[in-house]
Formats: C-alpha cells, sequence, structure tokens
C-alpha cells in the first residue's frame, strides 16, 4: 500500500484525536498508522469458547457467553452506588456489574437483546457474577473483524486507565480498515510459496485479529522471519561490501619472523584449533581486503600466542602491529607474554598505557614514527592523536565491548589504509547473539584448551561452611600453593562494597598471621603503581592470599594460584563468575573455585550457582546467560536495544534465526547485488532500513 497512509499521524485515525494521541506517544512511542500496526500483542485471550451459565464453576477464570439482559438496578452501597444487570442464557441467571460510568452505560444498554459478554468471573455462595464486562451486540460480534483469540497489548498504568485493551482492539480493527488492508510485500512471491510463508497481509490480520491458533503461529513464523532476514541481509551485505570496497595490505610474504618462531621457538605444541584459527588469519591477511576477524576463545584457550604470530605476520611484510587492552593490568600482562614470546627474535617491543612516564613516551612517539619500534602494547592512551605509527599493518584489540566506537575508528585514521583488525574476547558469545551482532564479522573459536590442563572443580558452600572453607585454604597453602579471594564492586554501592573489602581483608589477616601467612589487597581505589607492587608480590609468591575486587577479572596470570573463593557470589552475573574462575587452573596442579552464597538465594542465582558447579565450558555457560539475562544485558548498556526487533525473540526463536540467516546466504549467493527484478522489492526495503537503523555502530 501506499507509504503515506501508513505514515498518517497517529491522532488522524478515527477514535484517537489529539488526546489519545498523545498518550500513545509519550506512553508507547506510537507516532503514526505504521507505529500502531507494529505494536504486536503480548499474549492472546482464548475466544472461541462460549459457556453456559450452568456449567459456570469457581475455577473458571475469563469467562464468554451469550445471552440477554432481563432486568437492569442500581443499587446503594457505603460508597456511591453500583449498576446491576441480570443477564441469562436460559440455562441459568449471572449478575453484570459496574462500579462507575454507569450512567452511560445504563443509557446504553438494550433490555432482552442478544449480548456478548465477556469478562473476569466472580463466585460468591454458588452466585456469579462479571465486574465490568465486556459487552458486544450479538450481530455486531458476527459481524466484526473480531477473532477467536483476543489480543491483549502492551500497556502503562498511565495508558489503561484512558485506552483500555478493548479500546486497543477497536484502534487496531479501525486502522485495519482505513488502510483496507492493503500492505506491501518485500519478500517475493516465488520465496513466500517455496517457505510456506503467508502473505504479509494475512500475517498481520492474523497477529491483531488472529482465526484460529494455526494461523496465528504463521502469523508469528511470518513476522519473525521477516525480521531476523533483513537484519541477517544488512549484516552479510555489509561484510561483502567491506571485502569489496575497504581495501586492506596484503600480507604476501610467511617470512622469517613467523618461521623462525614457528619452527624453532614455539614454547608448546599448538592445539588443533589454535591452528585451524591461524589458518584462517593468515588467509584472511594475505587477501587484498581488510580483515575483520572475532576471536572468541575460553579463558586460558591460548589466544596470546595467535594474536603474537598474527602480528610476526605484520613484521614479515615490514608492517607494525599493535595490541589494545581495556586495563592496565591486561595491558601489562599482554606485554610480559608477549615479550616472553618474542625474546629469541630480538623484536622491538614497548608498553604504552596512562601511567607511562614522558621520557618512555617521547622515545616510544619517535620510534614508531620512524618504524623502529615494531609492536605497541597498550591501553587507550593507544587512541590518541600524537599516538602515530609509521605503517601499522595490524591492529588487534582485546576485549573489544570494553572500548567505544569512536576510540576503536582512531586505530583506523592512523594509516593510509585501515589496518586488518583481529577483534579478541574470553567472554564466550552465545551463537545466537555472535550471528546477530557480529554477522558482519568472520568468527574464529578455539574451542580447545591446551593439553594438560585439569578442569577446575567448582564447589558451592553457604555461610556456615566457612570453617571448612578455611581449613582447605590452610591445606592448599601449606602444599605450597596459593589463594584468590574475591569480593563484589558494584558501583551503585561502591562505597558499602570498599568497606566489605576492608572488613573482610582485616577479617582474612586476623584469621591468617604473620608470619605464617601473608595478604596482599587489591582494589580500585589504588593508584596503578600500588596495584603493580601487590601483584608483583603475589605473582612471585612472597603473598599467600590475594584479596581483591574484580579489578584482577582479567590479566592476572599466577599459575601457582590454585584456589579461586568468590565471596557473595549470588552478586556476579555467570560470564563474571566464569571469568574470575579463569584465574586459577593455569598451573599443571588440580586447582578450585568455591562460591560462597548467602542462605537465601533466588531461583536465577541458584541457576547460576548450579551452572558453574556443572560445567566449564564457557560457551555453555554463555546460553544459559543467555536465557536468564536477554541480549541486553549481556551486550551492556552500551548495546542493548540495539537489535531493533518487535516481535522475534533471539533467545526463543534460535531456529527462526539460523533459518532465516541461511535463506539470507543462500540468495545473495544467487543474486549478489540484487539485480533479479524478483528481488526488487527486497532490495527497497534495505535501503530504508540501512537509512534508518544503525545496528552496526558498535561492530569493529
Amino acid at each position: 500500500m501506499s507509504r503515506n497512509l501508513l505514515d498518517t499521524p497517529i491522532e488522524y485515525l478515527k477514535g484517537v484525536g489529539p488526546q489519545r494521541g498523545d498518550l500513545l506517544k509519550k506512553e508507547l512511542g506510537i507516532f503514526t498508522y505504521r507505529d500502531l500496526l507494529h505494536l504486536y500483542p503480548n499474549r492472546y485471550i482464548d475466544r472461541t469458547k462460549y459457556y453456559s451459565i450452568n456449567e459456570l464453576n469457581g475455577n473458571n477464570s475469563e469467562v464468554q457467553i451469550i445471552g440477554k439482559i432481563i432486568h437492569l438496578k442500581t443499587v446503594e452501597q457505603k460508597r456511591g452506588k453500583r449498576l446491576v444487570a441480570t443477564f441469562t442464557d436460559g440455562t441459568g441467571e449471572m449478575e453484570l456489574v459496574w462500579f462507575q460510568g454507569f450512567k452511560w452505560i445504563k443509557e446504553n444498554l438494550k433490555i432482552n437483546t442478544p449480548y456478548v459478554a465477556f469478562g473476569k468471573l466472580n463466585s460468591f455462595n454458588y452466585s456469579f457474577s462479571i465486574p465490568h464486562p465486556e459487552l458486544e451486540l450479538l450481530e455486531d460480534h458476527q459481524k466484526n473483524l473480531s477473532s477467536a483469540m483476543q489480543a491483549v497489548y502492551p500497556s502503562t498504568e498511565k495508558l489503561g486507565s484512558k485506552i483500555s485493551n478493548k479500546a486497543m482492539n477497536k484502534l487496531m480493527n479501525q486502522l485495519l480498515v482505513e488502510t483496507h488492508q492493503l500492505f506491501n510485500d518485500t519478500l517475493p512471491k516465488e520465496m513466500r510459496q517455496r517457505l510456506s510463508l503467508l502473505s504479509m497481509r494475512d500475517a498481520l490480520i492474523n497477529i491483531h485479529f488472529p482465526k484460529d491458533p494455526n494461523l496465528l503461529s504463521k502469523a508469528e513464523f511470518r513476522l519473525k522471519f521477516e525480521e531476523f532476514f533483513y537484519i541477517q541481509m544488512q549484516l552479510l551485505i555489509k561484510n561483502i561490501a567491506r571485502k569489496h570496497k575497504i581495501k586492506g595490505f596484503p600480507f604476501k610474504t610467511v617470512g622469517d619472523y613467523f618461521n623462525t618462531f614457528y619452527k624453532e621457538h614455539l614454547p608448546f605444541p599448538l592445539t588443533g584449533a589454535q591452528k585451524r584459527v591461524i589458518k584462517e588469519i593468515r588467509n584472511d591477511v594475505g587477501q587484498e581486503a581488510q580483515m575483520n576477524r572475532l576471536l572468541q576463545g575460553d579463558v586460558g584457550s591460548g589466544k596470546t600466542i595467535v594474536a603474537f604470530l598474527s602480528c610476526l605476520l605484520a613484521l614479515d611484510n615490514g608492517f607494525q602491529a599493535c595490541i589494545v587492552a581495556p586495563t592496565e593490568i591486561l595491558a601489562t600482562q599482554h606485554f610480559i607474554g608477549i615479550s616472553e614470546f618474542a625474546q629469541p627474535l630480538n623484536l622491538n617491543i614497548k608498553l604504552l598505557t596512562g601511567s607511562s612516564k614522558t621520557v618512555e613516551r617521547r622515545i616510544i612517539h619517535e620510534e614508531l614514527e620512524s618504524g623502529e619500534l615494531q609492536i605497541l602494547i597498550g591501553t587507550h592512551a593507544l587512541f590518541e592523536d600524537k599516538v602515530i605509527f609509521k605503517n601499522l599493518g595490524l591492529a588487534i584489540i582485546d576485549e573489544q565491548h570494553r572500548f567505544g566506537v569512536e576510540q576503536r575508528s582512531k586505530l583506523w585514521t592512523k594509516n593510509v589504509l585501515p589496518p586488518h583488525v583481529l577483534v579478541m574476547t574470553a567472554t564466550p558469545i552465545p551463537r545466537t547473539l555472535a550471528m546477530s551482532l557480529y554477522g558482519d564479522l568472520d568468527v574464529s573459536v578455539i574451542d580447545e584448551l591446551p593439553p594438560g590442563r585439569k578442569p577446575i572443580e567448582t564447589l558451592h558452600y553457604f555461610e556456615g561452611k566457612r570453617l571448612a572453607v578455611w581449613h582447605f585454604i590452610r591445606t592448599e597453602i601449606a602444599k605450597g600453593r596459593q589463594v584468590y579471594i574475591v569480593y563484589p564492586l558494584i558501583e551503585e554501592s561502591e562505597t558499602l562494597d570498599y568497606k566489605n573489602l576492608m572488613e573482610g581483608y582485616e577479617g582474612i589477616s586476623r584469621d591468617f598471621p604473620l608470619p605464617e601467612y601473608s595478604v596482599s589487597i587489591v582494589h580500585g581505589q589504588m593508584t596503578p603503581a600500588e596495584k603493580e607492587v601487590e601483584m608483583d608480590r603475589f605473582a612471585k609468591g612472597n603473598t599467600n592470599i590475594m584479596v581483591a575486587t574484580t579489578v584482577i577479572e582479567v590479566g592476572v596470570n599466577v599459575p601457582n594460584a590454585s584456589v579461586m573463593i568468590i565471596e557473595s557470589a549470588e552478586r556476579f552475573g555467570l560470564s563474571q563468575l566464569h571469568q574470575l574462575r579463569g584465574r586459577v587452573g593455569r598451573g599443571a596442579e588440580q586447582s578450585y573455585c568455591i562460591l560462597m552464597t548467602g542462605d537465601k538465594l533466588s531461583n536465577d542465582s541458584k541457576i547460576r550457582m548450579e551452572t558453574m558447579c556443572r560445567t566449564n565450558d564457557g560457551f555453555e555457560i554463555s546460553e544459559v546467560d543467555l536465557k536468564l539475562r536477554g541480549p541486553g544485558d549481556i551486550m551492556g548498556k552500551q548495546q542493548s536495544g540495539t537489535l531493533p526487533l518487535k516481535i522475534a525473540d533471539i533467545v526463543k526463536d534460535q531456529d527462526i534465526l539460523h533459518y532465516a540467516r541461511h535463506q539470507a546466504v543462500q540468495l545473495l549467493k544467487e543474486d549478489p547485488n540484487l539485480e533479479d527484478e524478483t528481488n526488487q522489492n527486497i532490495k527497497n526495503k534495505l535501503n530504508v532500513l540501512n537509512s534508518k537503523t544503525t545496528i552496526w555502530n558498535y561492530i569493529s
């Protein structure tokens, strides 16, 4: 249908007007006919069944009865009056009751005329009543675009008092009347027939006024499929376009640096997964298009060695490389690890963070511009304008979701052509989210842990078992092991958390006194230098116990630490618990993660504790986390609400998402530029979507 009619302001719809229009705009963000059309119901009330009065019982909730009003009376009560109608269907009698607005109701009710009464049933002493029923003349009920299943629409307290659900149904009915139910179909007829999809007209009618559950199901499938299909089309087209349009420096040579290190200096044999990922990266950087690859790998899976080998490919081709991390601790950790790998190759590698001294910075800037500095590792400091590379060929971004878009894009401008980009994350992203949010990136997964690693044993204890846990710590320390004890840090209650941490530290220092034991502490209010001293003491084994906040979530690598105790574990999300657990289990000894909680746990907290104890698989944990928290929470504030979904749910509708992506891939294989006449409507819809949505504003 014409686009203009659906763009009509909502106040012009019959039954809306200026006041209701303002309410719809403020409460539900409905500005046009189109917005109302795509306000989909939350649920449906089954209107297929008509009850007889003589078969009602106290267990009935919402009922629908055909009958006549035979008597009306106004009854005085303590506060005001009520209107009572005697309603009969030939099998018995019941009451319909109104407590307000009944002057208008009384004037409009017709005696001895067939009505359909619908509402919530009340029963008292074997007599039944429906307060404030929905009443419709039987004649109108049969004539209207009514359905067997009545839609219940999203509402708010303010809106509900002015526009009831019945009124919303009437508005939706009016909308379909005024638009003549003529809705453009963007999916080609051949495709709809092949996939057994309803037309857009039938889908929209049956989502609002379903004739039966089967048609409702088909309508939901069509609308969900369409949402997913267009998101996947946008992502896939962006990927294809990037590979054609965004040129990159081809790394044609696999030279001395890479080969010497790989053949002579590898500190341990690579896993099959690491070899596969390196091959994928080598293939990407060998092309004349910019690489844009997401590398997912669980804690301890060996992403750092893959990152280093990727850097060597850049060096072999005369380019510089950089690795950016979100915290100084993680950047320093990368610097130490990569420097150890690089030692036999005599490479020039430096670290740049907010704490770098002026003299160090000057040397770094000079060596970067001359090309003498080969690999620069650091934090947000690398994004500064004065950091100028001679020829940056590869940018590796670790835990990229912690960086803003503008920051990441600054790396692109530090060269004539944008560098190849490798995005790394130790936070496993559920397959569905990866497909939806990173669908335009090529994804590599290291799904194999290095051999010899023993799975971490995870245990959950309530507060009453603390003495037993303390005894276990003493036993582990006696074996020469070290222990982390982590306290939650939640921004909203930072002062309280700091107090809990300090109280915990003092209590632990009393229970594990000098000289037999030594305790370190690290928290966010310390300076970077103070943190480094404490970390160093723990790493060198000068302290047995490290008391910390989640500042140690990433970037701490002490193979001798075999126990991680997480206090108030119920206050952490699953992915954070999994990240913390990854700080142990880095040596050859058996490691343990102990989750300490209060006695009263919510259902979600119980599921989190059970999941942590049951599995060490980060991808399985991420799937549970997605179900518990939803996509918005998992991707963080910056990225929540990024997928413009009105009816589909990426958690519940994973099968439809996979199906839609498959269809999008097939279509683009057959018609990459959407030149076929049958695909013109798809092309037009994509042009409209591209002009409005920014679903990739957070992707590298």
